[in-house]
């Protein structure tokens, strides 16, 4: 049977775009923060005894920003909830998720803390927990939020566990993993692990998802690692490496 080129050169690009990851995933990343709400900051000393203010909504913009290229790179349908320096609402962050249909949603954050020797990456799933640790790190980034605003999201937060809990842990995993691998030994950096949390952009996006508190902003040692573009594209690397290893292993599933 005489097959016609063009037939041919059909199926080639379409076996490409599976290959690539085009046909069957949206993944929206999420900068943590930005226009009036700079989340965490800290100094950093520059040369001449002058110093400059790092802002944790820069930070998690310059990081995303590498996410996004990287996966775009591999063929991936990639979003950004921002891509300059404004406030975005958990409404609007929400509306974007349900718009898209995306499959995957990443939200990229920055740590502090009291303590300026705490040091480290953790990553986030949506869950209910006692962690009173953790309990912490929920009233940074679920902040401006009270009255009826948190009784309607905690209903939705239940909800949603019930149908995001276990992919959402799995793809926590596997990103923590490669991420470790990528830039624990290398930048001597601690991982903290994998946790659950009860953020409300997680339970909005009702999206198999998670949080990444990438490491101290309040460390000055630390935050000079995460301001070097080198330790960003190793994270990058690390966030694109785990997303792989999940929709390798389960495939394109809808949950809503």
């Amino acid at each position: 049977m005489k097959v016609s080129s063009q037939y041919l050169l059909i199926i080639f690009l379409f076996a490409m775009m599976l290959s690539k990851g085009v046909y069957a995933y949206t993944i929206l990343l999420d900068p943590g923060h930005g226009g009036s709400d700079q989340g965490a900051s800290n100094e950093i000393a520059l040369k001449k005894g002058k110093y400059k203010v790092i802002y944790e909504k820069d930070l998690a913009l310059q990081l995303t920003k590498k996410i996004y290229s990287q996966l775009k790179k591999k063929g991936y349908n990639v979003f950004l909830t921002r891509s300059v320096d404004r406030t975005v609402h958990l409404e609007e962050r929400a509306a974007m998720a349900e718009k898209l249909k995306a499959d995957l949603f990443i939200s990229v954050h920055f740590n502090s803390s009291l303590n300026r020797h705490s040091n480290g990456f953790e990553t986030y799933y949506l869950d209910n927990h006692s962690n009173v640790a953790v309990k912490k790190v929920e009233d940074a980034e679920n902040k401006n939020l009270k009255g009826d605003e948190l009784v309607i999201r905690q209903i939705l937060i239940d909800l949603v566990i019930q149908r995001t809990t276990s992919t959402s842990k799995k793809l926590a995993t596997y990103i923590n993993k490669r991420i470790n691998q990528r830039i624990a030994r290398r930048y001597k950096v601690v991982n903290r692990g994998v946790k659950a949390g009860l953020f409300y952009v997680l339970a909005l996006s009702k999206r198999p998802g998670v949080l990444l508190e990438v490491g101290f902003v309040s460390n000055k040692k630390e935050l000079t690692k995460m301001i070097n573009p080198y330790f960003q594209n190793k994270y990058a690397g690390g966030v694109v490496e785990g997303i792989e290893k999940y929709i390798a292993e389960t495939g394109k599933k809808a949950l809503f």
